[in-house]
């Protein structure tokens, strides 16, 4: 089942994704039950979500509604270096960082950093970010882990981890310029919440396209198999000594990294795809 936060006739409000059509939640069924966080914490989001559905009202088409990054007040953290692909280009980016990088791919601690908070993340459709003062900025298409306070993984997103390649190069203390400000991430278009059954890591596959100008400028596809660590030891590093209230969106790191010599430009458009979860298309905006 996949979960959706949307704008219909005016009103936020969570709601079932079903192929091209959405079923809108009423939540004001139960108490203490108002968001779609609210679901998302509950002990059984999947019939909790069930019960919601409005059956007063008829679907709606997908392309009747405003979508909404799927969060409400949850930070979004993310982790990196965490392919094999992401190490090469760590390393290659930064001549003073360079063995930092090849240290933490094979460290039993992985690299987490602070990524965004709610008011900094975007929705599908909407506009991501290159900062002014960067020269080299990609997108990074990343398979991200919603989390509830216990740390249990409650579902699963799409995440564009913006980042400015050539600030990080030119030293590594200048990370979190690199990737936090404003409008640098997307999220979503929905939630794929998570079952009994462990993912087929290798069925899931993560794909990219660019395009500028109407013509594809860049593409690139990865597994979820090629990710070097385990979701859950990811999750269990980001919880150590540490709270989540408002629960987390852990994006989980990039196996598709464009060209060198590519950069991204104002007007470019963005799609990231995820097996079974949808799309996340994003313009570029650089001024």
């Amino acid at each position: 089942m996949k979960l959706a936060k949307v704008i219909a006739a005016g009103d936020v409000t969570p709601a079932i994704v079903e192929g091209d059509e959405l079923r809108l939640l009423d939540v004001s069924q139960v108490d203490h039950v108002r968001t779609l966080t609210d679901i998302l914490h509950s002990p059984d989001p999947m019939g909790l979500a069930k019960f919601l559905v409005d059956t007063k009202l008829d679907p709606v088409a997908v392309d009747e509604v405003e979508w909404l990054a799927p969060l409400d007040r949850q930070e979004v953290w993310a982790a990196g270096v965490t392919y094999k692909r992401s190490q090469i280009a760590r390393m290659e980016e930064s001549e003073t960082g360079a063995s930092h990088y090849d240290k933490v791919y094979e460290a039993d601690r992985p690299e987490l950093f602070f990524k965004a908070t709610p008011n900094r993340v975007v929705a599908p459709g909407k506009p991501v970010r290159v900062r002014y003062d960067s020269n080299w900025s990609v997108p990074e298409p990343e398979f991200a882990v919603v989390v509830n306070p216990d740390l249990k993984i409650v579902g699963y997103t799409i995440g564009n981890d913006m980042s400015a390649r050539d600030i990080e190069g030119e030293n590594p203390l200048y990370l979190p310029q690199a990737k936090l400000y404003k409008q640098c991430c997307a999220l979503g278009p929905s939630i794929l919440l998570a079952g009994n059954d462990e993912l087929d890591l290798a069925a899931t596959k993560i794909k990219l396209v660019i395009e500028r100008n109407g013509e594809t400028v860049v593409t690139g596809e990865t597994a979820l198999d090629q990710l070097h660590r385990k979701l859950s030891d990811l999750v269990a590093w980001l919880g150590r000594d540490n709270e989540f209230p408002a629960g987390a969106i852990l994006l989980t790191g990039t196996g598709i990294i464009p060209p060198d010599e590519f950069s991204l430009e104002h007007g470019d458009m963005v799609h990231m795809t995820v097996t079974g979860i949808g799309t996340l298309t994003n313009p570029i905006v650089k001024d």
